[in-house]
């Protein structure tokens, strides 16, 4: 039967297309789902021979309605619902993002016989990875469909979101759509929003269950009386950034005892940071294999430059980025002074002078040739692989 035959017949089973050799499902599944053929996509769900689905790409190339989007979860749905699971099933990963770098891993799951599926089923649960922008506006119909399924299906329908982003949207959404996600797979999280210090509190259960995140951005969040900063600790983090934080200054030294790993980028963007922040910085053992530093928008003109000579020092063997724009640092603070490995890293930016002080503006690499490692504590045991998460926005 061809492909055009096949797409023509609505009532096609699934038996059927258990007969279907293998090679031919994905440009199957290609057509019908361009072509909005709902009830044969149902069906090749159900009967889909690989371990990844990966749905997300076809929804960017094909821009699908709501109609073909529900038809294969519904196709998933009636796989979860079976009391009797066949030798045939191989699907594990349902992909929603749209632009995955890699594919998925997919776990090891023993071969399994036809079984009834009793209540410790011993089944692993079929994952849905998806990259989520939580904002404010008309809700989002394909992910309202999602949720629901992962509601219904709860144990079987695990909603795995590597990017997290979140921006202007009510606390009580926020929470209730977190609730159906493994948080434990959360690795980037972006939080955009007005907070307030205490608002973010409320949220701070959540954070603290991402367990695996490896970079956080927080972004305009602001300090209310007798609201201090949480106690989580981050043993996975590798990349944080800070900007147009208001009660960062004067307890920056809070901040950086949850952090438990080195850190490969730390950029503080528009923050008032006070002199003991920065002298609490440089001792810092968690920046020791800084790659990127960046301290744009802080002002360290009425500050030693002292802490700022020892911070670049003791990262100056891993450090390649250094961004120090508007910071009103000027040459004679950074090349005066006890430091040869700060001097030298300073004058290897490329930098701007926009008056007779020569105020460093500057943005540039570092290099190291020549330069000994400096201050890292014997106890670091080296730094994680880096990761690289793609945001969908459903």
């Amino acid at each position: 039967m061809s492909g055009q035959s096949l797409l023509r017949n609505e009532a096609l089973s699934v038996t059927a297309l258990e007969e279907l050799p293998t090679e031919l499902f994905p440009p199957l599944f290609t057509a019908a789902f361009a072509g909005r053929h709902n009830e044969i996509l149902k069906a090749m769900v159900q009967a889909w021979p690989f371990p990844c689905l990966p749905l997300g790409a076809l929804m960017k190339e094909h821009q699908p309605r709501l109609e073909t989007f529900q038809a294969a979860l519904d196709g998933l749905d009636v796989l979860l619902a079976q009391e009797i699971r066949s030798r045939w099933w191989k699907l594990q990963v349902l992909d929603l993002r749209r632009n995955p770098e890699a594919a998925p891993p997919v776990r090891k799951r023993r071969r399994v016989e036809d079984a009834k599926v009793g209540p410790k089923q011993p089944w692993a649960p079929v994952e849905v990875l998806i990259d989520l922008c939580l904002k404010e506006g008309t809700p989002d119909q394909s992910l309202t469909y999602l949720l629901k399924k992962v509601k219904q299906r709860r144990g079987l329908l695990q909603l795995c979101c590597q990017k997290l982003k979140i921006f202007a949207m009510p606390m009580h959404n926020i929470k209730k759509i977190l609730k159906m996600v493994q948080l434990e797979s959360v690795q980037d999280l972006e939080v955009n929003c007005m907070w307030k210090l205490a608002t973010l509190g409320r949220f701070a259960p959540h954070l603290g269950q991402m367990g695996s995140l490896r970079r956080l951005l927080l972004s305009h969040i602001h300090l209310t009386p007798q609201a201090p900063p949480g106690k989580e600790e981050y043993c996975h983090l590798q990349e944080l950034y800070l900007d147009s934080i208001s009660f960062l200054e004067g307890r920056l030294d809070q901040v950086l005892r949850c952090l438990k790993m080195p850190l490969e980028t730390l950029s503080i963007t528009n923050c008032l940071i006070s002199e003991s922040d920065l002298m609490h910085l440089s001792r810092c053992l968690s920046i020791s294999q800084l790659k990127d530093l960046g301290l744009n928008g802080v002002n360290l003109t009425s500050m030693s430059s002292r802490p700022l000579q020892v911070l670049i020092e003791r990262a100056s063997a891993t450090l390649q980025d250094l961004d120090l724009d508007e910071c009103g640092i000027m040459d004679s603070q950074l090349c005066s002074g006890h430091s040869d490995t700060a001097a030298q890293t300073y004058m290897h930016l490329e930098h701007k002078p926009v008056s007779d002080s020569s105020v460093w503006v500057g943005k540039g690499k570092v290099s190291h040739s020549g330069w000994g490692r400096a201050c890292v504590d014997a106890s670091m045991d080296g730094v994680f692989e880096e990761m690289h998460p793609i945001e969908l926005e459903m």
